[in-house]
């Protein structure tokens, strides 16, 4: 893990202590992410902070979607894992009825979403990822989709896709939705993202 962007937390702060510390600093908009972000019994009570102390726009930067939509989020950014339910079920043990439900409903309520997939050549491929471009479609073509290369694990079988088939998925998918973009890392590039994308930059507050 050398290089990575993110440093070790040296404490732990409660509520009050973290909101205290968000006060002290000038920021638009607030991201919520680490693991998956829903599941921490402080979200909500930081959430309704944010939004009705701070006044600030609040954003999920990473979710599986399962807890969707939650009161006084702005935002979403939802992992949308597969189409085909034996593979949904297969990749994250879960039914992926409940997760679209949760994301149509989080659009119907106003939420700004935008969606992410990882493509896993033999696994989650083109026609899934299609599928489900198609699917969001339905919902707005306007909605931001961004395919991301499988990047290898030692002891999986699986292999990251080509640069001709990531130029391929994304094409196809440009024919449903607007925005569509993608991203092809290796290993060392998605450890050290704050080197290549000042947007990782992290600045410790406390």
């Amino acid at each position: 893990m050398a290089g990575h962007a993110y440093p070790k937390p040296e404490q732990f702060l409660d509520n009050d202590q973290i909101k205290q510390k968000l006060m002290q600093v000038d920021i638009e908009t607030l991201f919520f992410m680490g693991g998956e972000p829903t599941v921490a019994t402080e979200l909500p009570e930081l959430l309704e902070f944010a939004k009705n102390t701070l006044r600030v726009r609040t954003f999920l930067g990473h979710t599986n979607g399962s807890r969707l939509p939650m009161p006084n989020l702005d935002g979403a950014n939802v992992g949308l894992k597969a189409w085909d339910e034996k593979t949904h079920l297969e990749y994250t043990g879960r039914e992926k009825k409940p997760i679209f439900d949760n994301f149509t409903e989080a659009h119907a309520a106003g939420i700004e979403l935008k969606a992410n997939v990882v493509y896993i050549p033999g696994f989650v491929d083109c026609d899934q990822i299609e599928l489900i471009a198609a699917w969001l479609a339905e919902l707005s073509p306007e909605i931001p989709f961004h395919i991301m290369a499988y990047i290898p694990v030692p002891g999986q079988y699986f292999q990251s896709p080509t640069a001709e088939q990531m130029s391929e998925t994304v094409e196809t998918c440009r024919k449903y939705l607007t925005y569509v973009n993608s991203s092809q890392l290796s290993s060392e590039q998605a450890l050290t993202l704050s080197k290549r994308d000042d947007r990782f930059e992290v600045k410790r507050i406390a």
